[in-house]
């Protein structure tokens, strides 16, 4: 067996052992423990637990691997190898009992994503992927959809916790809506990375992600013959990130610019209480 195939073999048992660990939490009352980038952006006991448990059946099994988690255990490894954890993607889906949320983790080796699982522990369904050898959901190859009209086109997106980045974001979306077939906020990247590897969703379209989203979801959704990238030749990343079958990645990117993806970093700030953009399809910076 080849080392991308241990290692998603390793990853698979993993996630599934975490999975069950997060649905048995859904059944009792869940504590939030902290929160992150905003009040909005929450942590639960049930996350750390999830992360606890991959983090040591991984480095039990592979000891001088590294290893990231959304939740902060960061381990320097001296391998090659780095795995990428998110204990539970979509959190808020998880704190509100809606079954869109999933356990995901990746392997990188020399910075390199070869394998990556994404998990929902209530639907049970379990994608996959190895670099190179397609993607699957459970024992079933899966493929992107064959759509090639952006007007048509299901386009799947996220919005972040942070109040001030929102704003900008109501303002692009409002732009984008009306030309496509229609818009999908389901509330975790890395289910709408699947769900573009499997045809669910024609494209993706997210800013504000972290490693931990893209690293599983965006490998899936890479081997399962979407492109997965920024604007303009830029790699996928906080930035932007924009997932879409080769068919109509172009025409899609192409809207996404013409629609004003990417006028601002996300570092940018403007009051909370100033106009609300959205309402008249103004840019965040027009007066």
């Amino acid at each position: 067996m080849s080392l991308d195939r241990e290692l998603l073999a390793l990853a698979e048992t993993t996630v599934r052992e975490a999975g069950a660990v997060v649905a048995a939490g859904r059944s009792r009352a869940i504590e939030v423990t902290d929160t992150k980038t905003s009040p909005t952006d929450i942590v639960t006991e049930v996350d750390l637990a999830s992360e606890r448990l991959i983090r040591e059946r991984i480095l039990d099994a592979r000891p001088s691997d590294g290893f990231v988690g959304e939740e902060g255990a960061d381990v320097a490894g001296s391998s090659d190898v780095v795995w990428v954890a998110d204990p539970i993607d979509g959190t808020v889906n998880f704190l509100y009992g809606i079954p869109q949320f999933a356990v995901s983790l990746a392997a990188r080796v020399g910075g390199v994503v070869v394998a990556g699982v994404v998990h929902n522990p209530i639907s049970g369904e379990t994608f996959t992927a190895v670099r190179g050898e397609g993607a699957r959901l459970g024992d079933r190859a899966v493929a992107v959809s064959g759509c090639t009209d952006v007007a048509a086109a299901l386009i799947g997106t996220g919005y972040a916790y942070r109040a001030d980045v929102r704003r900008h974001q109501a303002v692009e979306m409002a732009r984008l809506l009306p030309r496509v077939r229609d818009v999908r906020r389901l509330g975790s990247a890395a289910l709408d990375l699947c769900f573009v590897a499997s045809g669910r969703l024609d494209g993706y379209v997210e800013r504000g992600l972290q490693p931990w989203d893209l690293a599983a979801g965006g490998l899936i959704a890479s081997e399962a013959g979407a492109r997965v990238a920024g604007l303009g030749g830029a790699a996928a990343s906080e930035t932007l990130v924009v997932a879409a079958p080769e068919a109509l990645f172009d025409r899609l990117h192409d809207l996404l610019v013409e629609t004003g993806f990417g006028d601002w970093p996300l570092e940018d700030r403007h009051p909370a209480d100033g106009p609300v953009a959205a309402v008249s399809g103004q840019r965040p910076d027009e007066p």
